[in-house]
């Protein structure tokens, strides 16, 4: 295999990394914290190693093959991962190597699941550059999503191909042009969504950060309480608002920009995804138990909030529901798996797979009534063809299997049964809380050994890259093709 066109992506990305690290640098610097001299020395060295990867693989070829596009990706990710450490454990905020890349990696995944206590008191610059990671990986996942995975026919995300992304050769030209338009619409989504928390009564650097990771669906915050800090009803619904905004495909909002304005509706991904998010809101508001003093506007903020953070994989907080009795902990186990729509900044499963799941179903169900009748499986209109049946059949499969193992290996390094589930849950789902009195909404993850916390390093990676994608490569048979 040719590396070269994988070490031109991965410096190019490294070299992106390092010129966003000047930013925190720059807080730093004005607040008089001595850690801008800790962004600095990290973005040079990630700039120096870019460039250096760009250098020797400069003239090369750009073309992908299938097999260099799955190591590109899983590359790039864990490389950001590392890179992206540096700060955390140079300045000091986490104590070990294990615990900085937890948290690098969390944030490019838009995980949001954090080792890092205090956030009132913890250096502008770390806060800024949690941040910009999970607003970077945002950013890179719905690049993934319309340029890579559609090529690479991950769990029926071949639905999505574009026609002009015919072969592994037409992907980088077309996505380097498509990713312009994204990165237009994911900033002017981002900048609207600062100036609403700024207008709900949040302050600049607040506003700022939240913003980046609420239309990235990542959840860090500035505050240990969350967004339960700010005790505010306007700044809950711009966060429920953009949340939402953020588990859209994106691609529908570029369409939009160019004059298709009913193409957002006309998805059936994005009405099923409304739907049912009302839908399990209600569910949610029923058996919330109800606080004294509390009235049932405030159960129904408190259940639109957290079950929209809970489902877009967002993993905000404004209340302890793991404290809401088992029927709440079961509720919000099952939704935490959901996600948003292909296309977006949101995790999980994913609206179309279960949609997918939905008229496969029917089909064997009216098959068997009418042995000889012919029944078509649709999607969004148009014919869907058996491969991506099969496909999204077999992701759900895989998606328990690495689940139940997951889980297991929680509880092999000494998680009690409900910790596990939940943290491998919320790992391979990128939601970031978990659920009982360790990783709850209202806790960290910082309790947890290197051990637990390094199998769910790889279960964060292995979620948002859509497993296949990093499991491939364990396969033998995958190097000698």
């Amino acid at each position: 295999m040719d590396v070269r066109p994988i070490l031109l992506v991965v410096g190019l990305l490294l070299a992106t990394l390092g010129c966003a690290m000047i930013l925190p640098a720059i807080v730093d610097l004005v607040a008089g914290n001595d850690d801008w001299q800790v962004f600095a020395l990290a973005g040079v060295i990630s700039v120096l190693f870019g460039v250096g990867f760009y250098g020797g693989a400069r003239g090369t070829a750009r073309d992908l093959s299938t097999r260099q596009a799955f190591v590109m990706t899983v590359s790039a990710w864990v490389a950001l991962g590392v890179f992206g450490a540096l700060p955390y454990l140079w300045s000091g905020v986490v104590p070990s190597f294990t615990d900085a890349l937890f948290e690098s990696i969390s944030g490019l995944t838009t995980t949001g699941a954090t080792v890092i206590t205090g956030l009132e008191v913890a250096p502008p610059g770390i806060l800024l550059w949690r941040g910009i990671q999970q607003w970077l990986g945002g950013l890179g996942i719905i690049v993934m999503a319309v340029a890579v995975l559609p090529m690479l026919q991950i769990g029926g995300m071949q639905l999505f191909k574009i026609e002009a992304f015919e072969t592994a050769e037409k992907i980088m030209p077309r996505a380097t042009q498509l990713s312009g338009s994204l990165t237009l619409v994911f900033v002017a989504v981002t900048v609207a969504c600062v100036i609403a928390y700024l207008l709900a009564g949040m302050e600049l650097d607040d506003a700022v950060i939240h913003a980046m990771t609420t239309v990235a669906t990542g959840g860090f915050s500035t505050k240990d309480a969350s967004i339960g800090h700010f005790r505010s009803t306007p700044i809950e619904l711009v966060a429920v608002a953009f949340m939402i905004l953020g588990s859209i495909p994106f691609l529908l909002y570029v369409q939009a920009v160019r004059g298709k304005t009913l193409a957002l509706w006309r998805d059936s991904q994005v009405r099923v995804f409304i739907a049912l998010l009302a839908i399990l809101v209600l569910i949610a508001w029923q058996i919330e138990p109800i606080e004294e003093g509390a009235t049932r506007a405030s159960g129904f903020m408190a259940a639109l909030f957290n079950v929209t953070s809970v489902m877009t994989g967002t993993g905000y907080a404004t209340a302890n529901y793991s404290a809401w009795g088992p029927a709440a902990n079961v509720f919000f186990f099952m939704i935490m798996f959901i996600g948003g729509c292909a296309g977006s900044t949101s995790c999980g499963i994913k609206i179309f797979r279960f949609q997918v799941l939905f008229e496969t179903i029917r089909q064997h169900v009216r098959r068997i009534f009418y042995p000889n009748g012919i029944f078509v499986m649709r999607f969004n209109g148009r014919v869907l063809p058996d491969n991506v049946s099969a496909a999204v059949m077999s992701f759900f499969f895989l998606y328990a299997m690495v689940f139940a193992a997951v889980a297991i290996a929680l509880n092999l390094v000494g998680l009690d049964v409900i910790t596990a589930m939940s943290a491998a849950g919320s790992a391979i789902s990128n939601v970031g809380p978990g659920l009982g009195p360790e990783i709850g909404p209202a806790e960290t993850y910082q309790g947890l050994s290197d051990a637990a916390k390094w199998i769910l390093i790889f279960a964060m990676l292995i979620g948002r890259l859509e497993l296949l994608t990093v499991l491939v490569l364990f396969v033998p048979r995958f190097w000698r093709a």
